[in-house]
């Protein structure tokens, strides 16, 4: 398969971990892959993760405008160096930018497109990808009818692992043609919290912390594991949390090691944000809650009772190692 490249996603010099993710099931399938930056300044610790996770050459596009993401700027700058180089497929992480400007690109390539895919094939020429549908019911497989194949890749679903290979870095001025609107400044959050989307363990909590301050049990929890707290739409309809922690289908899709749901009943949106984390343990008094039917291991208690006591035996545990 030829002319594949990987959008590499990255934020103040760092990789994205699904961009590795990606990158690496690229390279055990086979695929020579150019990984394509976007970005400005320093991004020396981006295309080295990329070249020892097995990229065959990385691109990077500089532009002082990309100091700031810009849907308009970002998808025309990798239309005007992707056209000239024929690709084959277009791929990236289904993240908030990934989900953003990919459907632009997708347009200006006048092809189809694929997101959210949990796993992807290569057979000679031809690429399928798998992905969720009916609220993560099921899955369908879907081959793509004209080049450029274009998809992006749900964050956790694939395994990272090094390559012992050399690649070529080349930096390319990048193109951001006419950008109608601009972002003109970014508010960070003061207070410092794991990225849902790239956690390995997730705690979310529902409407049956009954407010935003009981939220703190579960902050609580989360930081003796390094987890990231999540939340479900309910909790945040009712100002509990804030729209950035919603797991679910009008929310955030995650794929976590461990995701566990505290007072969450389990509603069919909720399901289709994390149904394919790996483990799901649920605490919740209600034992006909639907969510019981989805989980490994369930809880039938108060919340407000077990999360302190797991609290402290993750205290307990991490101790000992």
């Amino acid at each position: 398969m030829g002319n594949v490249f990987l959008i590499a996603e990255q934020k103040d010099g760092n990789i994205k971990r699904v961009s590795l993710e990606i990158l690496s099931e690229l390279c055990r399938q086979g695929i020579a892959t150019t990984a394509v930056v976007i970005g400005f300044g320093d991004l020396s610790k981006v295309t080295e993760s990329l070249v020892t996770h097995g990229a065959s050459k990385v691109v990077v596009l500089e532009n002082e405008v990309f100091t700031q993401y810009n849907t308009e700027g970002y998808a025309n700058a990798l239309h005007h160096y992707l056209t000239p180089q024929n690709p084959s497929v277009i791929v990236t992480g289904a993240t908030s930018h990934g989900k953003d400007f990919l459907p632009r690109l997708a347009a200006k390539f006048a092809t189809g497109i694929a997101v959210d895919c949990v796993s992807f094939q290569f057979t000679g020429e031809k690429v399928a990808v798998r992905r969720p549908v009916y609220a993560g019911k099921c899955s369908k497989q879907v081959a793509f009818a004209v080049a450029p194949a274009i998809f992006s890749v749900r964050p956790n679903v694939l395994q990272t692992q090094m390559a012992s290979k050399s690649a070529a870095v080349e930096k390319v001025v990048g193109n951001p043609g006419t950008i109608k609107a601009k972002i003109l400044s970014t508010v960070a959050s003061q207070i410092k919290k794991v990225e849902l989307t790239e956690a390995d363990i997730i705690i979310s909590g529902g409407r049956s912390l009954k407010s935003a301050d009981n939220f703190k049990i579960l902050n609580d929890c989360a930081a003796t594991v390094g987890a990231a707290v999540g939340a479900s739409r309910a909790a945040v309809d009712a100002g509990y949390a804030p729209h950035d922690m919603q797991v679910g289908q009008t929310g955030k899709t995650v794929s976590p090691k461990l995701y566990i749901a505290c007072g969450i009943s389990g509603a069919i949106q909720h399901l289709a944000g994390m149904r394919t984390s790996k483990i799901i343990v649920a605490i919740n008094k209600d034992p006909e809650a639907p969510i019981f039917q989805k989980t490994d291991y369930g809880i039938v208690a108060d919340l407000f009772e077990v999360v302190p006591l797991l609290t402290e035996e993750f205290k307990r545990l991490k101790s000992q190692s």
